[in-house]
């Protein structure tokens, strides 16, 4: 199983389009993927089209009141999904420490059948993030193509590494290009720079600015459902055969 947190604090970088579309495509060439909604807003829940109210979650599940089994919804074909729930920012508040930053952890753990774990962050460092970074083997940073987009990279970089020497917890960090324009030239200066501080770790594909990336979330469709041939359907498949093989800039 490979245990995936699309992280990053920035907000507008598509990290919600990024793990919704990479968890359904891996579901579409026949893995067993459940997606995991650690944000409190419940962005992946509604881009799904499985949003209520109210609705239990991963929140009941962090706050020991309800079962893996009970919360569990089939998305998709091949794809489960765990909705962040109404209570999560209870979590945020309540949980302290490690202990508490293991949480999520521990019922990952449980989920031995699947190929595939998607897990979408918070903007934020606080304990919903670090229960993702702890359960997950895989870091998955989003990154527009913008100069603001590099501010901040070294901070959540730094806070990886952090975990990884306080905790002992090993990861792999990848770098996706989102909202990418080809014939700009600070776009391709931010795409060369971070090939650059981060040797290794960028994803090939780039995922091209595209307005249905944009609108399928409203209609609670991936892109593979809302536009099944364009740029964002192309690039997002190309990226998720960039993840099963390793391949990078």
């Amino acid at each position: 199983m490979r245990t995936f947190a699309v992280l990053n604090q920035k907000g507008g970088v598509g990290k919600t389009t990024t793990a919704i579309n990479l968890a359904h495509a891996m579901a579409l060439r026949g893995h067993n993927v459940t997606a995991i909604d650690m944000d409190p807003q419940n962005h992946l829940t509604a881009g799904l089209g499985k949003e209520t109210h109210p609705q239990q979650g991963i929140d009941e599940l962090l706050l020991a009141q309800s079962t893996l089994e009970d919360i569990v919804i089939e998305a998709r074909d091949n794809l489960k999904l765990i909705p962040a729930g109404t209570r999560l920012s209870e979590v945020e508040q309540g949980a302290k420490g490690v202990k508490g930053g293991l949480l999520l952890a521990n019922e990952v753990k449980k989920m031995q059948d699947q190929d595939f774990v998607f897990i979408d962050c918070p903007p934020s460092s606080g304990i919903l993030a670090m229960n993702a970074i702890l359960a997950a083997k895989e870091i998955i940073v989003p990154v527009s193509s913008d100069y603001l987009a590099l501010h901040g990279m070294s901070r959540l970089m730094g806070i990886l590494k952090h975990v990884d020497k306080r905790l002992n917890h090993k990861m792999k960090v990848w770098v996706i290009l989102t909202r990418f324009h080809a014939r700009r030239r600070l776009a391709n200066e931010v795409r060369d720079k971070l090939v650059n501080y981060f040797p290794g770790k960028v994803l090939c594909t780039a995922v091209r600015e595209a307005v249905a990336l944009a609108e399928s979330p409203s209609y609670g469709q991936t892109i593979f459902e809302y536009q099944k041939r364009g740029n964002g359907s192309n690039d997002y498949s190309a990226l998720a055969d960039d993840l099963l093989h390793g391949r990078t800039l």
